[in-house]
């Protein structure tokens, strides 16, 4: 019941999308190519808005079902706890794990909760971007090592490194009601997780770095 609601949350945000905005996404390889199925992690580079689940919109709907049964999400627990976001984020990603910014366990927890085949969904800067290109503390966005503590613990599958084209121009953080009739854009580029991993060190504190270094290098090559 709970995936047939999810289902159909994410079905209706693909068919709304497709009526009120005109997308543009690049696939590497070109999307007929890459094998859903296999799909363990989704990066998102350039994180802008909570209105980012409109880039679904270009997911073939059994990834969609596939979603709806398999996601599992850290999210910060300020917006689970949020009345509208929050509880339209659990109905829509039924499998969401709260992740708190203080020193805690919390993230260590997510960590060991993770299935084999769980398809996991990260923003890699770890917080959200604001109009002024910088975070909400006036810093300047960068990649966080927890991305590259996830792919730590992956040996199958693919990864797409999702990069935004942001989404300013719909919704910036703080406005209510984002705007139709724009264009959305992304560039998806699909890894073998296996192979990735094989570009770094064996040490895996070396290779987290690595990682963290490599993505931050795809964040700042723009759009």
């Amino acid at each position: 019941m709970q995936r047939g609601i999810a289902f159909l949350i994410l079905a209706t945000i693909k068919l709304v999308v497709r009526v009120f905005y005109s997308r543009e996404f690049t696939w590497i390889p070109e999307k007929d190519q890459v094998d859903f199925n296999q799909a363990r992690l989704l990066v998102l580079l350039n994180h802008t808005s909570l209105y980012e689940p409109l880039f679904l919109s270009e997911l073939p709907f059994r990834f969609l079902w596939l979603i709806a049964d398999k996601i599992y999400l850290p999210i910060a627990d300020v917006t689970l706890k949020r009345p509208l976001v929050g509880t339209f984020f659990k109905l829509m990603l039924p499998r969401v794990f709260p992740i708190t910014r203080k020193s805690d366990d919390s993230w260590q927890n997510y960590l060991r909760s993770i299935e084999p085949d769980d398809l996991v969904i990260i923003a890699a800067e770890g917080r959200m971007k604001r109009p002024n290109g910088l975070d909400k503390h006036g810093k300047k966005m960068s990649i966080r090592g927890g991305v590259a503590d996830i792919i730590e613990r992956m040996d199958k599958g693919k990864m797409l490194i999702c990069h935004s084209g942001g989404l300013h121009h719909i919704q910036k953080p703080g406005q209510l009601v984002p705007k139709v009739f724009q264009k959305i854009r992304m560039r998806v580029t699909v890894l073998n997780i296996p192979e990735y991993k094989k570009k770094f060190p064996d040490n895996p504190r070396e290779r987290k770095i690595r990682i963290v270094e490599d993505l931050q290098a795809r964040l700042d090559t723009g759009f």
